[in-house]
């Protein structure tokens, strides 16, 4: 085999991955926001979730980019162990698709479809569009590249190598073709892309089944590869899920390693049909769905296994991502993170201006230091998602995975500032307890009315941002209670002018009241903006008033 034919055969490979890798992400654009919201929302059982990860890896092509999705909502809460591993199974057997394809050889409307998809992504306005053309160039690329691998100028030439003859003659070593496999699948980084090289060599009768299946094994072994790369550092579900993903291959190989050595299984697969680039096809479909049936009654022994072998992680600090994982930022999973580390810090933020607000109301400043480590991890949050946020839409986004992830940024301020209250209401009781300063009932009952109009304002402006639509009447009486707040802050200050003008009020605890009357009014100003950040109202969000 000369120079000119390995750059020929890797030319060929390379056009073979980069269809592949451009079809699914034209898939993952069109279609890819969709299965996640199957996956999300009909994972509960283990057997549906097995079905739905067969079905949305047949469609985007890919166990990895399921597996990685299920990672993502293992370290975000929606979705257990159990439930990722059964999704996880049913990935392995959607994943041979790509074989199906290719044994059915629609390598001769390639050109074609290469040129349809290159008029659309050129000429095509709508997204849509050009991400639908995107689909049809990578699948035209991909069956060039493997045509031009199996042409006379690539491996067609290994036909008259007697040293390639030879090896494949005498080539019956298990372990030879396991490793071989492995490391296959390991360097071109995709099980899809190794098993469709072996089809191409079949195809030519340079790889009989009895050494085939022995690669078949291998490359699955190997195709665990990513995912342990993926999840080095990871948190502690996504690399729980790598290991349940290492298991299925495993075990596929324990299963089947003795019987190709024992049985005549690959001669009951070439009987089946003479066609070299269907038997491995076979081989492989088969080796993935007898693996996953053993499996599946097994998901909660597999979890306990996974969760012993890799044991929940103690954190010494608070200051740290709970659901988003920076090793693992692929486009399904970034919004659910986001979202899920933006409620941790509503719900901080909610929990610290309650505190701050009863304590001022009781007199008690007992939770202080509780607090004050509160506010702490609020402005870490705060500094973090928005730093993470900046990088993950550098990338390309759905338009409203875009458009909600941009949303959050005003929602984090004013999350921050709400924090920022809550201390200062901390703060002035504080000095009122050191000082021995007093207030009227008439002012505690005063602060308390205000206090609990604004925790409805947040509550209601938290419900309308996780909302896809707000009607007009939900609008106006967020509207309504920000302005009712403003209102109760302005008879609140003038009553408490009167009770000055009358001695009813010290002049110092006076002037801490009216601060502490200003805190509440510009925590319900920032729970207002919540809800016009939810409502994506662009007039509203040009002209928000910033406290």
């Amino acid at each position: 085999m000369s120079f000119v034919n390995v750059i020929n055969l890797l030319g060929g490979l390379g056009l073979f991955l980069f269809g592949m890798n451009y079809m699914s992400e034209g898939i993952n654009q069109v279609a890819g926001a969709r299965m996640k919201d199957l996956l999300e929302k009909l994972t509960r059982n283990k057997f549906k979730g097995f079905l739905l990860g067969l079905l949305v890896t047949c469609i985007i092509q890919s166990s990895s980019a399921t597996t990685v999705m299920c990672m993502g909502f293992l370290n975000a809460g929606i979705m257990d162990l159990a439930q990722a591993t059964g999704v996880i199974l049913g990935a392995h057997i959607g994943t041979t698709i790509t074989a199906v394809l290719i044994a059915i050889d629609v390598s001769a409307i390639s050109t074609l479809c290469i040129f349809i998809g290159t008029c659309l992504c050129l000429f095509s306005k709508k997204p849509t569009k050009v991400y639908i053309g995107q689909i049809i160039l990578g699948f035209g690329i991909l069956f060039f590249g493997l045509k031009y691998m199996s042409g006379d100028s690539a491996m067609g030439v290994l036909k008259t190598s007697a040293a390639f003859k030879n090896f494949i003659t005498h080539a019956n070593n298990p372990i030879i073709g396991l490793v071989v496999g492995t490391i296959m699948c390991a360097i071109l980084q995709s099980s899809s892309a190794s098993i469709g090289v072996l089809q191409v060599l079949a195809l030519q009768g340079l790889m009989p089944m009895s050494f085939a299946i022995y690669l078949i094994i291998g490359v699955n072994v190997g195709s665990a590869m990513p995912l342990f790369l993926s999840s080095i550092g990871a948190k502690t579900g996504a690399r729980r899920a790598a290991i349940v993903y290492f298991i299925f291959d495993v075990v596929g190989m324990i299963i089947f390693t003795p019987i190709a050595l024992l049985t005549p299984y690959t001669s009951w697969i070439t009987s089946l049909t003479s066609n070299g680039s269907v038997q491995v096809a076979i081989g492989h479909i088969i080796f993935k769905v007898v693996t996953a049936l053993v499996l599946l009654p097994f998901v909660n022994q597999i979890v306990a296994f996974a969760s012993r072998v890799i044991p929940q992680r103690e954190h010494e600090s608070d200051l740290r991502f709970m659901y988003i994982d920076t090793k693992l930022t692929d486009n399904t999973s970034i919004v659910t993170q986001v979202e899920q580390e933006t409620m941790r810090m509503i719900s901080l933020v909610r929990q610290n201006f309650v505190d701050a607000c009863e304590g001022f109301m009781n007199k008690d400043v007992s939770k202080a230091a509780t607090i004050r480590g509160r506010e702490e991890v609020i402005n870490w949050l705060n500094e973090n998602i928005t730093n993470f946020m900046i990088t993950v839409t550098s990338r390309p986004l759905p338009n409203a995975s875009a458009a909600y992830v941009g949303r959050l940024f005003h929602v984090l301020i004013d999350l921050e500032r709400i924090g920022d209250h809550a201390i200062n209401i901390l703060e002035r009781t504080e000095l009122t307890i050191n000082d021995n300063l007093d207030f009227s009932d008439y002012s505690v009952d005063e602060f308390r009315d205000l206090y609990d109009n604004v925790i409805v304002l947040f509550d209601e402006s938290v419900k309308s941002l996780r909302k896809d639509k707000i009607f007009e009447e939900e609008k106006d009486g967020l509207l309504n209670l920000r302005n009712f707040i403003r209102d109760l802050n302005e008879k609140a200050l003038d009553n408490h002018i009167e009770r000055l003008k009358e001695h009813k009020c010290h002049t110092e605890s006076g002037v801490i009241f009216t601060k502490l009357l200003q805190d509440l009014e510009r925590a319900g100003d920032h729970s207002y903006n919540i809800s016009k950040a939810g409502r994506n109202d662009l007039e509203l969000m040009t002209n928000r008033k910033l406290a």
